[in-house]
Formats: C-alpha cells, sequence, structure tokens
C-alpha cells in the first residue's frame, strides 16, 4: 500500500456527510467510530497485502473487501468486544473513499453540483456550485492535506517540493490540480481542484443552458465544419475549456485531432484523437517538455486540426505560424472582450524573441485568426457566450478589423445582422453563413 494512504482521524469527533454538506455529529457512539473505521481500513490493508492485489485499479474489488470486512467488524460488534456502527454504508463508503478516492474530500468529488474545491488553509475548504462560492465546516490536520495532496498526484507523475514550489496536474477522473506551497504562499498549503462538467458535450447542452441560443449554436457548428480558426476568450471561471470541447463535438468524424495542454484538461469524444501535455523538468533541471515543443511536434502527427487548450506567453507564436500553414485550430484564451483577445493575440508572440515584431505577427492575426468566441461568468453564477466577432482580415493602423456577429443586448446573445467578410472556407465546405444568420438582417 502506498505510504500515502495512511488515514488520521480527529478522535474527538466525527463528520459525516448528509446531502452532499458536511456536518457534526455529536453523538458518543458516533464519536468512537473513526477507531472503527481505522480498525477495518487496517484490515483490508492486510488483506490487500496478502493477497497482493491493487485496490486503485479495481474500484469494485476495494468496495468488495470493505463490505467483506464491515460485516466481520458488524459480527464482533454485535458481541460486544467492539463498538457497534451506527451506519454501516455510510462506513462502507468512508473506507473505500480513504483507501481508493481522496478520503475526507471524497464527497465533494462525488457531488456532481461541485464544480471546484479549493482550500486555502486545513479550516478554510470552499466549494463552488455554479460559479458561487462557499465555505465548508469541513477541517482537516496539516498533515492530512499534505498526503491528500501526494496521493492526488501519485497518478500524474509530477511533483511539489521546495525546488518546485507549484504544480498542474490532472486527477483519474480528469479535474485539474494547481497546488501552491510554503514559502511561496505564507503558512499552509493552496490546494484548488477545478471539475469538468462531462455532461456538457456537445452545442446542444450549451443551448439547453441558456448559455448560447440556438442560432449562435448553428453559426457555430457551421463554421467548426468549415474548418474555421476559432479562438474561445473570457476571464478564469468563464467555461473556455467547456467551450473548446463543445465546439470540438461538431467536428466531422474522420478528423484527426491533436490537442496541446499544460495538463490535460480537454475530454473529447472524437474517435481519432491525440492528447498531448507538458512535463516539468526533472530534480536535475533535464527533460522539461514545453508547450513550445509541443505544437511542433504535434505538426509531425497528421493533424486535422490542432487545438492548444491555451496561449499564455511566446506558445502564440507557434500557434499562429502553424494557422498561416493552412492547418484549422483552435485555442483559448484569458481576455475582458473579444477584441481585446485580438490585441492580446498580437502581444504575447512578441515574447518569443526580438527578431519577432508587430509588422509579421498583427497581420499574421487579422488572417489567421476567423471567429473569437468570449465568454462570460456574471454574477449568478451563469456562464454565457456574450460576443462573437469575425477578423475581416484587415488592418488599419496595427489595428485588426473585425466585424461582430452575435452581440448581448437586453442580457440576451443575438444576431447583429453582421456577415463574416471572408467566406471561402465556408463556401469550400459547402456551407453559406448567411442562411443563419439572415434572420436578424
Amino acid at each position: 500500500m502506498h505510504p500515502f494512504c495512511t488515514v488520521r482521524h480527529d478522535e474527538s469527533v466525527y463528520r459525516a456527510v448528509e446531502n452532499g454538506r458536511w456536518r457534526t455529529e455529536l453523538s458518543s457512539k458516533i464519536e468512537r467510530m473513526p477507531n472503527a473505521l481505522t480498525t477495518i481500513a487496517d484490515h483490508v490493508r492486510e488483506r490487500v497485502r496478502v493477497d497482493g492485489v491493487d485496490l486503485a485499479a479495481d474500484s469494485g474489488l476495494a468496495e468488495r473487501y470493505v463490505r467483506d470486512e464491515v460485516r466481520r467488524y458488524s459480527e464482533r460488534a454485535l458481541g460486544g468486544s467492539v463498538p457497534l456502527l451506527v451506519d454501516e454504508a455510510q462506513a462502507a463508503r468512508e473506507i473505500v473513499a480513504t483507501l481508493t478516492g481522496f478520503g475526507p474530500l471524497q464527497p465533494f468529488f462525488d457531488d456532481p453540483t461541485i464544480e471546484e474545491l479549493w482550500i486555502n488553509a486545513p479550516d478554510q475548504i470552499f466549494v463552488a456550485r455554479e460559479g458561487v462560492a462557499e465555505k465548508t465546516s469541513l477541517v482537516l490536520a496539516e498533515g492530512e492535506v499534505r498526503d491528500l495532496v501526494e496521493r492526488m498526484l501519485q497518478s500524474s507523475g509530477r511533483r511539489v517540493d521546495l525546488s518546485s514550489p507549484f504544480v498542474d496536474a490532472s486527477l483519474p477522473d480528469g479535474s485539474r490540480l494547481h497546488v501552491v506551497i510554503p514559502d511561496i504562499t505564507r503558512r499552509f498549503w493552496s490546494v484548488n481542484v477545478r471539475k469538468f462538467n462531462r455532461r456538457i458535450r456537445d452545442l446542444g447542452a450549451l443551448v439547453s443552458l441558456g448559455s448560447l441560443p440556438s442560432q449562435a449554436a448553428e453559426f457555430l457548428h457551421m463554421s467548426v465544419l468549415a474548418h474555421q480558426n476559432i479562438v474561445v476568450s473570457g476571464a478564469t471561471q468563464t467555461g473556455k475549456t467547456t467551450m473548446l470541447g463543445a465546439l470540438l463535438s461538431s467536428a466531422r468524424a474522420r478528423d484527426r485531432i491533436v490537442t496541446v495542454e499544460e495538463t490535460f484538461e480537454l475530454a473529447l469524444g472524437s474517435r481519432d484523437v491525440v492528447a498531448l501535455q507538458c512535463r516539468q523538468p526533472s530534480l536535475e533541471g533535464t527533460g522539461e517538455v514545453t508547450l513550445r515543443r509541443l505544437i511542433k511536434e504535434a505538426l509531425r502527427m497528421r493533424p486535422d486540426r490542432l487545438v492548444v487548450g491555451e496561449v499564455r506567453e511566446a506558445e502564440s507564436l507557434d500557434l499562429l505560424i502553424a494557422l498561416n500553414s493552412g492547418l484549422p485550430g483552435m485555442s483559448s484564451i484569458h481576455a475582458n472582450s473579444a477584441r481585446d483577445a485580438l490585441v492580446k493575440l498580437c502581444t504575447l508572440p512578441l515574447l518569443a524573441g526580438r527578431n519577432i515584431d508587430s509588422a509579421f505577427v498583427v497581420p499574421t492575426v487579422a488572417t489567421c485568426i476567423d471567429l473569437v468566441v468570449h465568454c462570460e461568468l456574471d454574477r449568478a453564477g451563469h456562464r454565457r457566450v456574450v460576443e462573437i466577432l469575425a477578423p475581416t482580415g484587415r488592418t488599419e493602423s496595427g489595428v485588426i478589423e473585425a466585424s461582430t456577429i452575435f452581440v448581448t443586448r437586453a442580457g440576451e446573445l443575438v444576431a447583429t445582422g453582421g456577415y463574416p467578410a471572408r467566406t471561402a472556407k465556408y463556401a469550400s465546405a459547402g456551407f453559406d453563413p448567411s442562411t443563419v444568420l439572415r434572420a436578424a438582417s
């Protein structure tokens, strides 16, 4: 068994889950349950050691082992030799989460309404539901936080230590983990887990949620089929990754898609997908694989469509060069508006070196990017598309000209009556965007 699977319990209090919320039980019987859970978990570990099995690889096996040991414990409890279990089913869930999941955090992972979890301190644990943050009553020990992080990182092959105090990693369920440790933080480990809504698989799901009107969804679906180069912009937490995944669901089944990300986040249902992620340097400072390197390698993998999860720095230059070669692509970028996204795309490539200047970058962005889809998160926690912009391919005094195709008016995304200036790709694919957009003319 992995050493970080050791369980620590606060014997003075037992926290149970009721309706997805943590609450404190003061019953003296329940106060004794952590000792019972530890005893049962130890028996399961001993059986695992003797049998030589891997519970992490088979959750069904873990449940069976735990169920057997809970039954044996309850039989002994009936004879009065050990305390009774108040709720056998709950005890079994707790133990399985301890052995194969993330212990006291596991209910948050299992709750489909929770989209993000973060820890500021052992007694400051928050979750977000529909974009709204709330503080939980769960309290951990400092050692528990460290052990849980180590367990989360176990399957990723990544590390966090004094020489590398930050880490991004993908969890087995596709969630993204980010950790920062002292002395970068003031005192406690800072942990953030962002879950991704796997229920939103296509543009139709966004329409059902009210994030996108059907007319805009039809236009975007047509644009993806026409191999338009699309950038999804927005602030953090606005649903950019979800939008990328929904857009890619409209790609043709025969398309070979290569995704490039810092850590795996996109989960595509396409039949021909290769997903690449960056790699941290080793303790010796070797073996690092950057986004720039991955983009170059992706071009050698016969992609029909290149997807860069997010551009933040000089890798934007490599993306533009790839798109400029005629390869269809998508990416996301942090920006305050669709036009700000274009400005930022013109600025980031300059970080690649002094030999890169705006005289090259600005016209390249103008001609390579076909659409910008801007997302926002409102105060009520609702995520929605608020603007769709189509660059014309022309520049004026270093500014990219663009037509606004959809804009938000009175809280609704509506077509402006404008049309994309460049329609060659649509025509080549047998589409006419005016058939979707003319209703607003």
